[in-house]
């Protein structure tokens, strides 16, 4: 392979990888706001009347 073809696909590679672990970490902290949501509904239940 040429040399500028590894490149090329070196640099997509690098690309793919950061962008997966942005989308993990994405994912956990919205899902650990979820759950910060989720306790402080519940926490405050019995206060609601419906």
């Amino acid at each position: 392979m040429d040399e500028k073809t590894f490149k090329t696909i070196a640099g997509a590679g690098v690309i793919n990888l950061v962008t997966g672990i942005l989308a993990i970490v994405g994912g956990v902290t919205v899902g650990v706001l979820l759950l910060i949501s989720g306790a402080r509904l519940l926490k405050s239940r019995s206060k609601v009347m419906i």
